[in-house]
């Protein structure tokens, strides 16, 4: 059963794990960003978001959600309104999903748990969301095909990933539509 729900303190533990020993789901979430980091930095960092968002009200719009897989921790799902190469004056919500833990990639938890975050930024009030991606990365084009979403802007070759070159791409999904996945 895939659940989302908010940050725990344990949690920390994995995304030091995530961000420093098991980074291979990196190769894949905007791989041309990817920095060195230690666990110490890692630990820091983590624990001091924790603290800031665990005292959040719980009927405060969440931007960010962990995904439970069966009572594990396998990733999380977030928002964003900052584009790369899209102009976004309407401050329409982007999504995005992580799914760090492998053997939790390929039965259907990033489309259920995307779709479940969709459903949530439309019970708050979206309208519509983007998420950006690049061409290599077919995971989340079959993800983002599985839920409706449709082309609306391509800037061709502007990443490179292990040498080669790959398109950026932003879709869009219109949630006023009556028949939604």
């Amino acid at each position: 059963m895939i659940v989302l729900r908010d940050m725990i303190e344990s949690d920390i533990e994995d995304y030091v794990r995530w961000f420093t020993a098991e980074t291979e789901w990196m190769d894949w979430d905007a791989p041309w960003e990817n920095e060195e980091t230690t666990p110490e930095a890692e630990r820091e960092g983590w624990t001091e978001y924790f603290e800031r968002i665990k005292t959040l009200p719980k009927d405060a719009p969440r931007w960010k959600f962990e995904i439970e897989l069966d009572g594990r921790h396998v990733g999380w799902v977030s928002r964003y309104f900052d584009l790369d190469y899209v102009e976004n004056p309407e401050k329409i919500p982007a999504v995005g999903i992580d799914v760090p833990e492998r053997d939790a990639r390929g039965c259907g938890v990033g489309t259920e748990a995307l779709g479940q975050f969709i459903e949530y930024l439309r019970a708050h009030g979206a309208r519509r969301v983007y998420t950006q991606t690049w061409s290599g990365n077919v995971r989340m084009l079959r993800v983002a095909e599985k839920l409706g979403f449709v082309p609306y802007a391509c800037v061709k070759d502007l990443r490179t990933v292990r040498g080669q070159k790959y398109d950026a791409l932003t879709l869009k999904l219109d949630l006023d539509t009556e028949e939604q996945t």
